[in-house]
Formats: structure tokens, sequence, C-alpha cells
């Protein structure tokens, strides 16, 4: 079985203390492929060393978080301008809007988010967009953006059924990780109304731990949870999932 976490954050502090062997642990459950976005330049050294570790298992995105818009962002920006001209990376990411934590930055998240997009234009690779509390904000950017060469994923997807159906229309696959499992999580709930082929899976580890981690650190190890609870949804069996997961991957990644 081969399952891929589209969303890991393998550089994270967290993992300092045993990320070797939780990388380890989540290759032997069968997730060999780990798609690492980026956060903002203080984490590239981090990424290119992870890289360099596993040069078959870890792919990179490039790109600065939103939450990590701040005043210096265009020096941010020409940061990531400069890393996506300089080598290969698999998509321009995480990049969106998040105004759960602070709204201050919105016109420059705003602006930063439809800047990535153009790049990820420019070198033809999918996005990864994180949205928080920011829906209407996210598809305004993404409507004005709407082209064939728009395509990506919806990172960590929390909306509803009809915010599903839009982020599929505009060229996005969605991204299920551990709110899947959770009583409150409510996108199972609609889920199964949403083809498979849309669908990628994601651990956003070590944040967003699926049942029976809920609260504790994430792994990518716990994909395959992520994976069993799909099964269960679908009614296919998590072979099934993983294959077209996967597959699904490939389509966005090109790998």
């Amino acid at each position: 079985m081969n399952l891929t976490d589209t969303h890991t954050h393998l550089y994270s502090e967290e993992f300092d203390e045993d990320r070797n062997e939780m990388i380890q642990r989540s290759i032997n459950s069968g997730v060999s492929r780990f798609f690492v976005p980026a956060i903002d330049s203080n984490y590239t050294p981090k990424m290119y060393e992870l890289e360099k570790q596993y040069p078959e298992n870890v792919f990179l995105m490039m790109g600065l978080h939103p939450t990590y818009v701040k005043e210096n962002y265009l020096e941010e920006l020409a940061h990531v301008e400069r890393e996506l001209a300089s080598k290969k990376f698999y998509a321009v990411g995480e990049i969106g809007i998040d105004l759960f934590w602070d709204k201050t930055f919105l016109k420059e998240q705003q602006l930063a988010f439809k800047h990535q997009i153009q790049l990820a234009k420019k070198y033809q690779l999918g996005i990864n967009i994180h949205c928080r509390d920011a829906f209407d904000e996210v598809f305004e950017v993404l409507e004005s953006e709407k082209a064939t060469d728009l395509f990506g994923i919806f990172h960590c997807f929390t909306g509803d059924l009809s915010q599903a159906q839009r982020a599929i229309s505009l060229g996005m696959k969605l991204g299920i990780g551990g709110v899947a499992t959770f009583k409150n999580g409510k996108i199972d709930q609609f889920l199964r109304e949403i083809d498979l082929k849309n669908i990628v899976l994601e651990t956003d580890s070590p944040y967003l731990a699926p049942v029976p981690y809920r609260g504790k650190r994430n792994e990518s190890s716990y994909t395959l949870i992520i994976a069993q609870k799909l099964a269960e949804i679908y009614q296919v069996s998590v072979e099934e999932i993983a294959a077209i997961t996967t597959e699904n991957s490939k389509q966005i990644f090109g790998i």
C-alpha cells in the first residue's frame, strides 16, 4: 500500500527529538511520499536538509504562509521568488489567507496570495492553500486568478458541501486530514457526495492529530488512520483509498 501525505511539516521543532524515527515509522506504515510545505525563509535550510536525507520520500513546496505575512512580507516574497528560480519544487505553498489569529495584515495577505498564485502559473506548479476563517477572501482571490493553469490542493479543507464544490470548480482537490475523524468535524457528513478523484490525504503534522490521538502531536504515520476513515465513509477498501488518493496527488505534484 502506497499512501501519500500531501501536507506535513516534518521540519517542525516538535520532531527535533525523534524526527528520523517518526519518518521511519511513517514509511513502515505505508506512507512513502511526504510533501512538505514552506512557512517562511527561516525554515528553508531545514527543508533542504530533509530533502537531502530522504531524496526518495521528501518533496518540497515553496511559499510564504499567510500567518507569516508581516511588515517584511515583500522580503519574504523575494526569497520565495529566488528559491523557485533556483531549484525544483513540486508546488507553491502553503499560501492563502488566515483571519483566525490576526486581521492586521489582511491586505498584505491578499496581495501575497495573489502574487504567489501568479508565480505558480509562471512555473506551471500547483498551489497549496491555507484558509482559516477566510473562505470568502480566499475565493475572491481564486476567482480573480481563475484559469486552466490554476490547480492545486485546498489544504485542511473544513468548509461545507457548497464550498467544497466551489473549490473543485476552481481546479482544487480537497486535502482531508484529522478533522474528518472529529465528532464535530462535519465534513464526514457530506464527503461521500464528493467524488474520490477530488480527494487527497494529509496530516498537517504535527497539528490536527486524528482520533484517537486528538490533542496530541500528529505525525505522518497517521495518514493511515485518515485513509481508514475515508474507507468507512466511501464504503471501499483502505487499499483503494490509498491508490486513488496517491494517484490524485501525482496529478497535482507531477510526481
